[in-house]
């Protein structure tokens, strides 16, 4: 790791306090080398994926720097979860602004170290450099599939079935709450319920123990990070094929009901709004109570919510009584 840094503590001395810990697989040989070895276990191959998160995009500047690590690893093990991967470690480049403090810097290397321990993976190496415009924090996550069983995004096909799992729409409540302190009292909302959609949008929840029932029974998948309209529609179009979903029946916790009771209009926040990190998936109808069956017996909720059929890449959003919904904002982008 090479570069800058403050001048309040060397980055040898940074990296060895606060990451050497966190460096528990061989083959990241304590961070004492430029580079780190990892042997896919046998039969299986590495399935990878990197996200970044910056201050001031995916979380607010002054967010703890715990759930910031947290939800820097989270988004980032949502998408193994959506392939049928297990984890099986990480690279990190941290980006620090000129303000870091060493209580920050521990928080976070705390708030990493928690969940490398939830979900059973090792930091292998990275970089550290000094950031001008804020915290950025990029993760580069390795994990393993048998080989040729990842569960791709486009394999939807003819017939299938869609299912998302848990609620969706809750962390893009939860940012319009943190944007608008005022919508809590407008919308009617409890403490809890407040609380509950405030910890979605700065928390999200892997499906892991989703991972080997997808590998088992879905056609394609993808975890729903921009907002489901859009990420419905990004499957449709690779896998050549049209989607079509019941806005009714799309699951929502007690506390989006509540904020949508109050403002129907929320509807495209919950269906845009991104940040969701659920999975969205497709099946064949002739495995599908199988497919619930396992998923029940991990202690997550799935929901069927539409279907897919030929096609070249369009998507119905239904209300009841079968009436397409268009929606201003297709979903979230950063450009």
């Amino acid at each position: 790791m090479t570069d800058q840094t403050t001048p309040r503590l060397s980055e040898d001395d940074l990296i060895a306090r606060y990451f050497r810990p966190l460096a528990t697989d061989p083959g990241a040989f304590r961070l004492g080398d430029d580079c780190a070895v990892l042997t896919p276990p046998a039969g299986e191959e590495l399935v990878l994926k990197t996200d970044a998160v910056a201050a001031g995009v995916h979380f607010f500047a002054e967010d703890p720097w715990d759930l910031v690590a947290k939800k820097a690893l989270r988004v980032n093990l949502s998408d193994l979860a959506a392939k049928g991967a297990r984890p099986l470690g990480y690279l990190l480049a941290l980006g620090l602004p000129a303000d870091w403090t060493e209580p920050q810097l521990a928080a976070f290397a705390a708030g990493l170290k928690a969940d490398q321990g939830a979900y059973g993976l090792s930091l292998l190496g990275g970089d550290t450099i000094r950031s001008p415009d804020g915290l950025i924090v990029t993760i580069t996550v390795l994990g393993a599939t048998p080989v040729g069983r990842m569960v791709r995004r486009g394999g939807a096909r003819p017939g299938d079935l869609i299912y998302v799992s848990g609620t969706i729409g809750d962390a893009a409540l939860g940012l319009k709450l943190r944007l608008d302190p005022g919508l809590k009292i407008r919308l009617g909302l409890g403490d809890r319920e407040a609380a509950y959609l405030l910890d979605r949008y700065l928390l999200p929840r892997p499906r892991l123990a989703l991972a080997p029932v997808l590998l088992a029974h879905a056609n394609g998948a993808m975890d729903i990070s921009d907002g489901l309209m859009l990420d419905v529609s990004r499957m449709a179009r690779i896998s050549a094929v049209d989607a079509e979903f019941d806005v009714a029946k799309v699951p929502l916790s007690k506390a989006a009901h509540a904020a949508l009771q109050a403002d129907p209009t929320l509807v495209e926040t919950v269906l845009t709004g991104g940040d969701d990190y659920e999975l969205l998936l497709t099946l064949s109808p002739e495995v599908a109570e199988a497919f619930e069956r396992a998923a029940f017996a991990t202690g997550l909720t799935v929901t069927q919510v539409g279907r897919i059929s030929e096609g070249s890449g369009k998507v119905h959003a239904r209300l009841t009584g079968g009436r397409d919904v268009a929606f201003t904002n297709a979903g979230f982008s950063h450009f």
